[in-house]
């Protein structure tokens, strides 16, 4: 038997798919939990992801994300006009407006990203890749049947879905570095056959599975930030903040709680840790989402303390990581530059620090690892072979990036760039 569904034409096997309810009550729900393999996408579901393929995504910027925040893009402000840069609470008008244009784009979005996970090479097939596929398509389906948002009751119901769907999506990370890690284990193996004329592939240097990788996580961050944003405007104002935009964010501080924590992990691993010194701009702000800056300086500071104390040992003195925060009225960027004297990186190995499949941890941290977020307290000091390319990935987001500079036998140097401005679209993935 089959129905029109959105125009199309879907089996009753299909709708049974997409209906929660019966999920609930049926074994189907074991499709889209952390065990599911779904190696092919029902026709019927084909059909509805291609439709949405079609159409093109709509990218955004910094400033376009606080101006809709404030309300500039209805022609209104916040309710309180006189406190609007420190109390701001957003109207009715923007919650809805800001919900119809993430009902349009997210269903878009999604139906991109399950094409990629469904047609690269060799990953496709992992146990941990096809149930980021089964969310992925899971989440979909439930975005198609949202209502217009035509009143604050639809839109109270429709921020409830994004809610659990944001949580549901919380850990997609670290399934993926569970997928890269599946696959380095199926090469090693001779499960998977290598593609490159010798009959066999460098694990780390797989270019089309990192164009995947680099798509897919930048498209991630584009997600992640338009609910995040959406979910944050409907909580309760905090002071300086449109959103998770905070339009004073200050280096100084970021960089102070980036360094506490990874402080910490490093002590839990080594048993001591270097300090961390401060100098430059320590009193400039700007606006940013500080959640991706101490990211990224929380995985620099990171790399630099289990360097220095593998290089120097903990039961000597260790060099201090330097951080230098530079900025001036003229300059194109904000830059923070983490200088280490951990011993540098062989000029071999530095293309390598980018690949997302190519990691330092040891194989029992990568077989035992769980978390329940991609950004958990509880992740190894050396993680699943993540974490630089996904920084640089976050400074990119915006317009920015992170460069490596390496000097074997001394230290590193790394350097973020941050646009002042905040005018740079979303770069997009196709």
């Amino acid at each position: 038997q089959s129905v029109k569904h959105r125009g199309i034409t879907m089996t009753t096997a299909t709708l049974r798919w997409t209906s929660r309810r019966f999920c609930k009550r049926n074994v189907l729900v074991r499709l889209f939990s952390a065990e599911t393999v779904v190696n092919d996408i029902p026709d019927d579901i084909s059909k509805l992801l291609n439709r949405y393929r079609q159409k093109s995504q709509t990218s955004v910027s910094l400033q376009t994300l606080m101006k809709t925040g404030k309300g500039e893009l209805l022609g209104k402000t916040y309710k309180d006009d006189h406190d609007l840069l420190q109390n701001q609470s957003a109207t009715e008008s923007i919650l809805q407006q800001v919900a119809g244009f993430i009902r349009r784009e997210m269903p878009i979005r999604l139906a991109h990203r399950i094409n990629d996970l469904d047609s690269v090479p060799m990953m496709r097939d992992m146990p941990s890749v096809q149930a980021v596929k089964a969310v992925y398509i899971d989440s979909f389906l439930e975005l198609i049947d949202q209502p217009k948002i035509t009143s604050m009751d639809v839109e109270g119901h429709f921020a409830g879905t994004l809610q659990q769907l944001y949580m549901k999506h919380s850990n997609v990370l670290i399934q993926m570095a569970k997928g890269a890690y599946e696959l380095r284990e199926a090469i090693q193996s001779g499960e998977v056959q290598g593609t490159s004329q010798m009959g066999s592939v460098e694990f780390a240097r797989m270019d089309e599975c990192h164009s995947f990788l680099d798509n897919f996580y930048m498209s991630r961050i584009g997600i992640r930030v338009l609910v995040g944003q959406y979910l944050a405007l409907r909580g309760e104002p905090i002071r300086d903040y449109v959103g998770m935009i905070c339009s004073r964010t200050s280096a100084y501080e970021i960089v102070e709680h980036a360094a506490h924590d990874a402080s910490r992990m490093c002590t839990r691993r080594f048993g001591d840790a270097p300090e961390v010194n401060i100098e430059g701009r320590l009193d400039l702000t700007f606006a940013y989402i500080p959640t991706h800056l101490h990211y990224i300086l929380l995985e620099l500071l990171k790399n630099a303390m289990r360097a220095t104390c593998e290089n120097h040992g903990v039961y000597g003195d260790l060099p201090p990581i330097t951080v230098i925060i530079a900025d001036g009225t003229e300059n194109e960027d904000v830059v923070i530059k983490v200088t280490d004297e951990g011993g540098g990186i062989p000029r071999s190995q530095v293309d390598k620090i980018w690949s997302y499949l190519f990691t330092t941890a040891s194989p029992t941290i990568q077989e035992t690892f769980i978390a329940d977020r991609d950004h958990s307290a509880d992740s190894p000091l050396a993680g699943l072979g993540y974490g630089l390319p996904i920084s640089r990935s976050y400074a990119r987001y915006f317009g920015g990036d992170l460069d490596i500079m390496s000097m074997e036998g001394y230290g590193t140097d790394a350097f973020v760039h941050l646009t002042r401005l905040g005018d740079s679209r979303e770069p997009l993935p196709v």
